[in-house]
């Protein structure tokens, strides 16, 4: 191993990398490895002749019932070491930004020579919520576990951060509550489980405060209904969880702006507006039971929203079904306007399972279509029935006709075409980097504040904050 000219911050020689030459031979390796790739070994096609509905039969858009509008909501995580010699101790930070995008103004831009970035801001307004928690070897405070400490910790998070958006001015915890409810009526309590396993009296009752368990005297949050505490591990970063709560918030955001434009205008400016979410419309791990509260409030919201509102759907930027699509399209198996549906019958070829019927059922509130654009871009995208489960464990509702969204959603794919990354979308690529972290700068600013939150810094140091 060499050294190199340059002094490092302990005053020693910069070395070269140990794991710079890893990639390659991994990827060595696993070129030398037998294995199987299904989007390598697509095949005969015939048989997805039936999947694929070309666009005109999916359901063209007139004109005169073009959206207007896209709201898109992306969230971004770090979790830095904030010890010098402890790299245990690591603090999470979070955020998830909401962008609105004026179609309108975009499309106008299209039919200019030059675009005009002044025009295009103009059309763009963003918000954003941020949290942050101690993540790993540090605490809330002296004599509670890691796992308490983050119960804590979101508790405090949920109850004091607030989405600020317009006439929208409310908290998180009580947006928990409104997606255990109805649009515009909130569950007054939530049933959660105590977190002591040998608690006799597990199943309680509770309300938007803290309370203590009767059958074990544990405190008890409302925000204990995700059950985000039972991911996090004392010899672990804890990014996991951290995840976790991203995407609950995102979702609470989105019921959040959503409901705001239900409630102020759903006969106007909610049958306007998209709503995209950065992933797919789903729930992963301890907090999946939420999927079930996210499509039982969209749906009751499309059943008093006239029209086929309020328009919803997830973009999938990455993913084994993204993968797939590219290695169809490749095969020339969809064209440019083609929407197939990711039935049982693609969903075992893709994920090689042997019961495809129960994919997504306990995790996803949306249904996954694929859809290349007429710029040739390929899209997967979720979107929400107008009644029913998406996925079931008989294979839920694959056919387009259940989704009466569809023109509208692929319309808005086809006018905000992005050269950003690859297949992307103009909404998509703005939320992220709104709720992006910088790379380098961010990361040291980021670790610089844990630092005065856990109070590891001077207080001069503080002072400067």
């Amino acid at each position: 191993m060499f050294s190199l000219p340059y002094d490092t911050i302990s005053g020693n020689f910069e070395r070269a990398s140990r794991t710079g030459h890893t990639n390659a031979i991994v990827k060595a390796l696993a070129d030398r490895s037998d294995f199987y790739v299904p989007a390598e070994k697509i095949g005969d096609i015939s048989w997805l002749t039936a999947k694929i509905r070309s666009r005109s039969v999916a359901g063209t858009l007139p004109a005169s019932e073009r959206l207007s509008s896209v709201i898109g909501v992306d969230g971004s995580l770090m979790v830095v070491p904030v010890r010098d010699g402890l790299p245990s101790v690591r603090y999470g930070y979070a955020q998830a930004a909401a962008i609105w995008l004026d179609l309108l103004a975009l499309d106008s831009q299209r039919d200019e020579r030059f675009v005009d970035p002044v025009a295009l801001n103009r059309a763009v307004n963003s918000a954003l919520v941020s949290y942050d928690l101690p993540a790993a070897g540090a605490y809330l405070r002296q004599g509670v576990s890691i796992a308490d400490s983050w119960r804590e910790a979101i508790f405090q998070i949920f109850r004091s951060k607030k989405i600020e958006v317009n006439r929208l001015n409310q908290s998180l915890l009580q947006l928990l509550f409104l997606i255990h409810g109805t649009p515009g009526a909130a569950a007054q309590t939530l049933e959660v489980l105590c977190p002591n396993r040998a608690c006799s009296n597990r199943a309680l009752t509770v309300g938007p405060a803290a309370m203590d368990c009767p059958g074990c005297g544990t405190e008890i949050f409302p925000t204990d209904v995700l059950r985000i505490h039972e991911e996090v591990l004392e010899e672990s970063s804890n990014e996991s969880p951290l995840s976790r709560l991203m995407q609950v918030v995102e979702l609470l955001v989105l019921v959040g702006l959503t409901t705001l434009l239900w409630e102020q205008s759903r006969e106007d400016l909610l049958r306007q507006t998209l709503f995209i979410m950065d992933g797919p419309m789903a729930v992963y791990g301890p907090p999946a039971k939420l999927r079930a509260k996210a499509l039982e409030y969209f749906q009751s919201m499309i059943q008093t929203t006239p029209g086929d509102g309020p328009f919803l759907c997830g973009i999938e930027k990455s993913g084994t079904v993204l993968d797939y699509a590219r290695a169809l399209v490749r095969h020339d198996a969809l064209g440019p306007g083609d929407l197939m549906m990711v039935d049982a019958d693609v969903i075992s070829r893709i994920t090689n399972v042997k019961n495809p019927s129960a994919y997504g059922s306990e995790t996803y509130w949306g249904r996954k279509f694929v859809y290349q654009s007429l710029d040739k871009r390929v899209v997967v995208f979720t979107a929400l029935p107008r009644v029913g489960a998406p996925y079931d464990d008989h294979g839920g509702q694959p056919d387009p006709e259940a989704y009466p969204s569809l023109p509208a959603i692929l319309d808005v794919i086809d006018r905000t075409g992005s050269s950003m990354y690859r297949d992307g979308l103009i909404p998509v690529a703005l939320a992220h980097s709104k709720a992006a972290y910088p790379i380098g700068v961010g990361t040291d600013v980021l670790r610089l504040a844990a630092r005065v939150k856990l109070g590891l810094e001077s207080t001069s140091a503080q002072g400067n904050w």
